[in-house]
């Protein structure tokens, strides 16, 4: 039976990039791993309320850069840069006094991170908005800003049934078996009163995705279109 391989391990190299980059000899190495695993669930705990869509880590020598993607960068600042200095000062703890260089990336449209959508869908099913509502007020605002596709699905006791079941809502195209296709993906869980409820989320993102983000209307926050306008009616001479 066919399974459903995470499509950013499946297009390392191809088209995404790693998101530990560093080097390390075979005895060291795990250590580094789970250093990283550890700076991740750190940052994560400690800005849950900034929507990190990711973290990237590189390595030099004695030194840590974190790079923090976030949709809302005045939250990891905080006043004064209080925040941000906190997180600096736990991390240089846990990893013996390494120099550690934290960056804050925004992330400008976070209809089309699917890690935030993820997230997104789960918070409104805690909150015990119906799971539906969610992910089909989620797909409609991610093809909104011009996503190719989006697939959400959501598996576990939905709305406290008594049978764990998965329900899986889609629109456009998410072709997961094109490498060249830039498929974002995201998973979390919702904690509810009958259970954990998983939500996973894949997003098909257009080639010019980067184009587009830099051409956002001001007004609306959407990408330009670029509709042709109708040709002016020559005027009757004479």
């Amino acid at each position: 039976m066919g399974q459903k391989v995470n499509p950013i391990g499946f297009r390392v190299a191809v088209t995404k990039d790693w998101r530990s980059r560093w080097y390390a000899d075979k005895n060291s190495f795990g250590d580094m791993l789970h250093e990283d695993l550890a700076i991740r669930e750190h940052v994560k705990e400690s800005l849950k309320h900034a929507a990190v869509g990711r973290i990237q880590i590189e390595r030099f020598a004695n030194r840590i850069r974190v790079t923090v993607h976030t949709a809302r960068p005045g939250l990891v600042f905080g006043r004064k840069r209080a925040e941000l200095d906190q997180i600096r000062d736990r991390l240089f703890k846990m990893t013996d006094g390494k120099d550690i260089y934290v960056d804050v990336l925004e992330i400008k449209r976070h209809e089309l991170d699917a890690q935030l959508v993820a997230e997104s869908v789960a918070q409104q099913i805690e909150r015990r908005i119906s799971f539906r509502r969610a992910m089909k007020k989620s797909i409609q605002a991610t093809m909104d800003m011009g996503a190719i596709g989006i697939r959400i699905r959501v598996a576990g006791r939905l709305n406290g049934a008594e049978l764990a079941r998965q329900e899986q809502h889609k629109d456009g195209s998410v072709p997961l078996h094109t490498l060249r296709a830039d498929i974002g993906y995201g998973f979390t869980e919702a904690n509810t009163p009958a259970g954990i409820i998983g939500v996973k989320t894949w997003i098909c993102l257009p080639e010019n995705y980067k184009e587009l983000d830099h051409a956002s209307n001001a007004k609306t926050g959407k990408a330009s279109k670029g509709a042709k306008r109708k040709p002016r009616r020559k005027r009757a001479e004479g």
